[in-house]
């Protein structure tokens, strides 16, 4: 069983994380619950620790600045940011410091069990000495995917959360770049286009939508971004091959 720390300043959605998720199942134990990164880094320096599952937004130490006293400190600890911002600039700095994990708020089963199932592979083989990637001694190329790949799940997180409104130039905003570079960036690390990738979760959106009858056709239009119902309904049936209420009535 390996040893976690969560290090987040609101503790009741700290405690719920703590309770309500099976670690143990995973292979993890957490041995102490604290509220900001100077606490964290005191509990590290005196208990052994593993991983670090920590929120980057805190009061007195960041975890941005947890991460870079770990890392210059050269302390041997996996570290997981928690974050309620889909912010590029934390994700930067978080590979940086050798952060590879980063969890968007609200947190998702799926992913803690994904991420966390993916820390304890990599703590298994460290221990039984067998060599895993590590962001200090990574190739160029290598770590150039992992900063790739990073920005590539904040562009995607930020479209499954605002699909009704998300626009290229909002994503090339939040990851600061140019938005013809930005669709040229995630067409050649997904091999989809960013309007393509909007268009399917839109799509998806929408069918689930059209299985409630409580809402109009012209209502599902305008929760997945269409003003206009004759345009959603265009959409939707080049896509699924049927109009809105043919599907609906299947």
């Amino acid at each position: 069983m390996y040893k976690m720390i969560v290090v987040d300043d609101e503790s009741p959605a700290r405690n719920a994380m703590c309770d309500c998720f099976p670690w143990d199942e995973i292979g993890f134990e957490i041995t102490a619950q604290l509220d900001n990164g100077k606490e964290a880094k005191n509990y590290i320096d005196n208990n052994p620790v593993d991983v670090v599952f920590c929120d980057i937004v805190m009061p007195v130490m960041s975890g941005i600045e947890l991460a870079k006293t770990l890392y210059e400190s050269n302390v041997q600890v996996k570290l997981v940011f928690l974050s309620g911002h889909a912010n590029f600039e934390y994700a930067r700095k978080a590979l940086c410091y050798g952060v590879k994990n980063y969890i968007l708020k609200p947190v998702k089963y799926k992913e803690l069990v994904e991420v966390f199932s993916r820390v304890k592979y990599e703590l298994d083989l460290e221990k039984k000495k067998q060599p895993i990637c590590n962001c200090a001694n990574d190739s160029d190329n290598d770590i150039m995917y992992n900063y790739n790949d990073t920005v590539i799940s904040v562009i995607i997180e930020y479209i499954e959360k605002n699909y009704r409104n998300a626009s290229l130039e909002e994503a090339a905003s939040l990851t600061h770049m140019n938005p013809n570079y930005l669709s040229q960036f995630f067409k050649s690390n997904t091999g989809i286009n960013f309007s393509k990738y909007l268009l399917d979760v839109r799509m998806k959106k929408a069918r689930d939508f059209l299985k409630d009858i409580r809402y109009r056709v012209y209502d599902v239009g305008h929760m997945v971004g269409y003003s206009n119902s004759k345009n959603f309904t265009r959409a939707f049936k080049r896509y699924y091959g049927k109009n809105p209420s043919e599907f609906r009535n299947r």
